[in-house]
């Protein structure tokens, strides 16, 4: 995400000698995203044994109204039924098989988990993705699950990037039963700002805010805050300032001796207190 704010801060300052609003919004998109068919070979080992899962729907967005969306997910099944199910969304530039690692994780506290990719990433459907196009791609598959798993307790789990997309779905839905973030941020702005290019005068430029900050306080279900005490690329404090917007019941928990990469390794621990204590998993 820092990498991503520093080729940002760049493209702004260079788009001001652009005339197209158009040109700025879309690369914009390209740095925030860096979107592909992009694996990892610990994520490729990882994701071996998780069943593929493919999502159709039309979208409505203006952008592309109308037409036929196909989202790639994997699936990784608890073995006992009834099980919590997670919906993981990611963050930047990997596709959904470098989560694997980070998708085995949480299948170890206890979840079924369910990762996807928001259009224009590993084998669902082409697309420059954009903020509300991904909070499109967040919803329908959400909705799959409770479809596929209606009696099935669902949390809305979202890392880095994918915090925000996560805020935003769970302040827009009304059946999740909790939201887990993690490396999260107050918006983009903020998070351009905590960087070595923060006093650039860009805001009137940035057209991908993901200003999660002034959803927080609408989501109705029970917040973990997780983040890196080490974490250079989101700094800890713009998690912990998302947490304090948000309403009760809440809990925060810094992981100490982590990076933006492993803290759901790191604190592992500390994790199954938190789940228990907040959500009731692992009782």
């Amino acid at each position: 995400m820092r990498r991503a704010a520093f080729r940002l801060w760049t493209l702004l300052a260079a788009s001001l000698a652009l005339a197209g609003c158009a040109v700025v919004d879309h690369e914009q998109r390209r740095w925030i995203f860096m979107p592909g068919d992009r694996g990892w070979a610990p994520g490729d080992a990882a994701a071996a044994g998780m069943q593929d899962v493919w999502i159709d729907y039309v979208s409505q967005h203006p952008e592309q109204a109308g037409q036929a969306v196909r989202l790639h997910g994997l699936w990784l099944a608890q073995a006992q039924p009834g099980a919590p199910v997670l919906l993981f969304l990611h963050g930047v530039r990997w596709d959904v098989r470098a989560s694997a690692p980070r998708m085995r994780q949480w299948h170890r506290q206890g979840f079924s988990v369910l990762g996807i990719d928001y259009r224009g990433f590993g084998r669902s459907s082409a697309a420059m993705p954009s903020e509300t196009l991904v909070a499109e791609d967040a919803r329908a598959a959400w909705q799959w699950l409770a479809r596929a798993h209606p009696q099935s307790r669902r949390f809305v789990f979202g890392h880095s990037l994918g915090a925000a997309v996560a805020v935003r779905l769970a302040a827009e839905v009304q059946d999740e039963d909790g939201l887990i973030v993690e490396g999260a941020f107050t918006s983009s702005l903020d998070v351009l700002r905590s960087t070595r290019w923060g006093w650039l005068p860009v805001a009137p430029l940035l057209t991908q805010h993901f200003d999660a900050a002034s959803r927080i306080a609408e989501v109705g279900s029970p917040l973990l805050v997780v983040h890196a005490g080490g974490d250079t690329m989101i700094s800890p404090q713009l998690g912990r300032a998302l947490y304090e917007r948000a309403v009760a019941p809440k809990r925060f928990v810094l992981v100490e001796g982590a990076v933006h990469e492993d803290a759901d390794v790191v604190g592992e621990q500390v994790l199954r207190d938190a789940l228990r204590a907040l959500f009731g998993i692992g009782e």
